[in-house]
Formats: structure tokens, sequence, C-alpha cells
């Protein structure tokens, strides 16, 4: 279990456990939950951190497309062995729920011990399970995501989606606080080198989105000057799109993220791609890049109406969109101008870490 680097705090310090479902190797669990810890730490709490997979479960789910038996027993027991603490925390913050694939009983557990608990979703975890192909699955486990939200002091949902269902289960109190960036690490830059760069950033697990626009992206990349720069995508097969595959890291995503003259997020429209928090746009439009994507869940708000931004539903808006893009670098500016503001004003660390602070100060 990893704590918060401390300063000396009072004895009566409020103390808190962070059950993530990541390290900081996973994108979720970096911007929900360890991005907070030191503004934290500095408000005089204690943290604790006890993520349910490590970092070689991520290596062997993006190399594969799945953690090894071994990496499940681990993280099986591992959470096990941090739920034995949790009586000595004011407050346990856990991250979608304790454990993957199992009923609701240890969630169940701490209401009955009478620790208070918080559930943070940046993703529409429940249609894992209630629209899972095999019926065993949605039988047993159907509602669980329903019985662990209600069982919560408090439900922080990432994005309208995800608040609407927290509110349907009859959760008696639901915060809505987006997945934020940090203003010190994000900022716009002059792009080096020429040619015209259309630019993404994900994981594996994602990257098979990009198929979706597979026809746009082969017709804008048919000239000489434009390409594809994928960020953390690993091995993808786009046939006919010139394509640049860079490794993701945490030193080198940003600098990467200013690389690019356009951010796309392509998505199907899914009850699962309907709770996604948006996160790529708005790395994106930190960097002070004009995006287009599809008008999904809530890419729409992110979009602000044409703003930030083109929609895009089909391969002639796609290949509109980025074709317009290409042509007028003033149009790219204008857009990238106005999602930086919208990201400093609704999306940053800064503008949500109050709103975050409050929200824990009261459930103590």
């Amino acid at each position: 279990m990893n704590a918060c680097p401390m300063s000396p705090v009072a004895d009566d310090a409020p103390r808190l456990l962070f059950l993530t479902k990541y390290s900081p190797a996973g994108a979720s669990s970096r911007y929900r939950s360890f991005q907070y810890l030191p503004l934290l730490q500095q408000e005089g709490f204690v943290c604790h951190v006890s993520p349910l997979f490590d970092d070689g479960y991520l290596h062997h789910r993006y190399l594969r497309g799945k953690g090894t038996s071994g990496d499940l027993v681990k993280a099986f027991f591992g959470r096990l062995k941090a739920l034995l603490s949790v009586r000595r925390y004011d407050l346990v913050i856990i991250e979608y729920e304790l454990l993957p694939y199992f009923p609701a009983v240890l969630e169940s557990l701490l209401a009955r011990l009478g620790v208070p608990y918080v559930v943070d979703y940046d993703d529409a975890l429940f249609h894992q399970y209630d629209g899972h192909r095999n019926a065993m699955v949605r039988g047993l486990l159907g509602g669980k995501i329903r019985r662990v939200m209600r069982g919560a002091a408090a439900v922080i949902a990432g994005n309208r989606y995800l608040e609407d269902y927290a509110r349907a289960a009859g959760v008696r109190r639901v915060e809505v606080i987006p997945t934020v960036v940090n203003l010190e690490r994000y900022s716009p830059a002059r792009k080096e080198g020429s040619g015209f760069i259309i630019g993404w950033i994900g994981s594996p697990a994602t990257a098979g989105y990009l198929n979706e626009v597979a026809p746009a992206l082969r017709e804008i990349c048919s000239s000489d000057d434009a390409r594809l720069r994928l960020v953390g995508a690993g091995d993808v097969d786009l046939p006919g799109v010139p394509v640049e595959i860079l490794p993701w890291s945490e030193d080198s995503e940003v600098m990467n993220l200013q690389s690019m003259d356009v951010g796309i997020m392509p998505l199907p429209d899914t009850p699962w791609a309907r709770g996604k928090s948006g996160l790529k746009l708005i790395q994106y439009m930190a960097c002070g890049i004009p995006v287009v994507a599809s008008p999904v869940g809530v890419n729409q708000e992110l979009l602000q109406g044409g703003m930030t931004g083109f929609a895009a539903s089909g391969p002639d808006q796609w290949v509109e969109a980025l074709r317009s893009l290409r042509r007028d670098a003033s149009l790219r500016a204008r857009m990238g101008k106005a999602g930086r503001l919208l990201v400093e004003q609704r999306y940053s660390l800064q503008a949500r870490w109050p709103e975050y602070l409050s929200v824990l100060r009261s459930l103590l």
C-alpha cells in the first residue's frame, strides 16, 4: 500500500484510503485519483493508495489483450489484504468497484462495518455487466453497480450519463466532477516541423475505434503532407494510411500532443461509449489543438456547438472536417484557443479541485 508523500500532520488528521483500479500507469486512476493526492496532502489529509492492478498487469493487458492468471490472483489477494485495514480510515474512495466480476458483498460489508465509502466512475462500468453477452453474467451481476452505488455515502460521476444512471438507481448523493488535466503540465506550444499531423492518444484497448474513420483518414492522408500520429496505440493496422506510432510515457505525453495539428476521437454510438469521459478531447484542447470527434456522449458538450472543433458522424463529415482544418490555419488557431479556454474554465484541476475537496470534507 502506497502513501502520499507527507509533511508532519496532526494526530487527528483525516485519513483517506484510495482503492484505485490501476497504478498511475493507468489513465483513469492517474487522472481520477493520483493527481489529487499532493493537493490533499497539502490540506492536511493522510492518504494511502492501494491499486487493484499493478504495472505488470497493464503491461500484459496491452501486450496480450488480458492479464495473466498470476496477475489476477495477485490482485484478488492484494485487494482483500487492503480491506483488512479499512476501519483505520475515515473515508474510503473506491474507483468503480472493489473486485470486478465479483458480487457486491464486499461493498455491503463496508456498509455493515460503518465504513463510509465513495465510488468514482468515469466509464459506464455497469454496461460491462448488464450488457454482457453471457446471460449468466447479466443475471448475477447486471444490478451489481446499482447496489454498490446505493451503499455509498456519495457517487462521483464523470459526466451526466453516469449521473443519470446513479440517480435512477436511487443514490442519495451524486456529484458530477469531470475528468480534468493539470494546467501546469498541459499548455499550448508552437508546433515544430512541417506537414499536417492528425493525432490520436490512447491505449491499445481503445485503438480499435480508429477503424471507424479509416476511409476518411486514407483520403485526407493521400497527399504527401498529411499523416496520422498515434500515441500509445500499440500495433495498429490501417492500410493506406501513413501512420507514425509513438510509445506513451508520462514524460513525453504533452510534447507529443503539442506536435499535432488536430486531435481526433472517433467513437461508435453505443451505451458503453456514451459513458466515456472525453479525456482525449480534454487533453487535445488543453494543448490548444482543435478537435474532430464523434458526437457521442460527453463529446457533444466538449465540442461546444462547433466552437472547439467539428462533430463528424460519417466518412463524408470526417473528410470535410479534417479538410477544413487542414486548409485553414486561422480556423485551427481559433478553435484551439476556444478549447483551451474551455479546459481552463471547466475541465482543469485548478478549476475543479475546490469542488472535489469540498465533497470529501463534507463526508468526514
